[in-house]
């Protein structure tokens, strides 16, 4: 069989991969905070002692653009947006320590903090948890302050601060459950430098309008493989019936 078939195939399955990391990248386009991935190929030349012309593609390691979104301004107090770098620190559902950009927040039942997905907001001692509150405010340093049922107007009292954290984005890397963790699978330390804007939110860092050409030309691009696979299968037929001829 002409190993020209076979590389084709390596084309069109590295190009079947591509298609999905950008469909996915699509259907999160309306996602907060989402980081877009991007899908590298390289080509992986096989050389031998005699004919040294078959170089196959391969693809690297998911690879996460950290660029940032746009802030659309929402006015709820629940609502939060990283300014500059930065993560919020998140319980993953194994328990684990995860990290987004999406601060669009809520106060479940029994007055934990969760992101939209339901992941507890963690703080210096853990999950945060809200008491009932007649107003609620959240710094730009993350400090959640309350002003408790009952109370008067100046009663304020500080509740817990949001966990905010900036971890080198070269040691993060995103989970099947489409979290984004630490490498090394350590808890990344607060930094009190991150600040966040109130009554903000951070859209996805996709342009639909480039996903989209991106989505024809990997279209374009598995056509082209499966038309080399069909001329690799079309040569070798060929091949067999000028050898039963002779």
């Amino acid at each position: 069989m002409d190993r020209f078939l076979y590389l084709a195939m390596s084309g069109a399955k590295e190009n079947l991969y591509a298609q999905a990391i950008n469909n996915h990248n699509l259907a999160n386009a309306n996602t907060h905070g989402f980081r877009q991935a991007l899908g590298e190929a390289y080509t992986a030349p096989v050389r031998g002692p005699v004919y040294d012309s078959r170089d196959y593609v391969q693809t690297r390691d998911e690879v996460i653009d950290f660029s940032h979104g746009t802030l659309q301004s929402t006015g709820r107090d629940l609502d939060i947006a990283i300014e500059g770098e930065g993560f919020i620190a998140v319980q993953a559902p194994d328990g684990g320590e995860a990290y987004t950009r999406a601060g669009n927040l809520h106060i479940d039942s029994l007055g934990v903090l969760r992101t939209e997905r339901g992941l507890a907001v963690l703080g210096d001692g853990g999950p945060i948890a809200v008491p009932p509150n007649e107003s609620l405010v959240i710094g730009t340093d993350g400090t959640i302050t309350v002003r408790p049922l009952g109370s008067g107007p100046n009663a304020l009292a500080a509740v817990e601060r949001i966990r905010l954290v900036n971890p080198d984005t070269e040691n993060l890397r995103r989970t099947d459950d489409g979290l984004i963790r630490s490498g090394d699978g350590q808890a990344v330390p607060a930094d009190a430098n991150v600040r966040v804007i109130t009554g903000m939110l951070e859209t996805s860092n996709v342009n639909t309008v480039e996903a989209l050409t991106r989505m024809i030309e990997l279209s374009r691009h598995f056509e082209t493989q499966v038309k080399m696979m069909d001329t690799a299968d079309n040569l070798e037929k060929t091949d067999n019936r000028l050898l039963g001829i002779s």
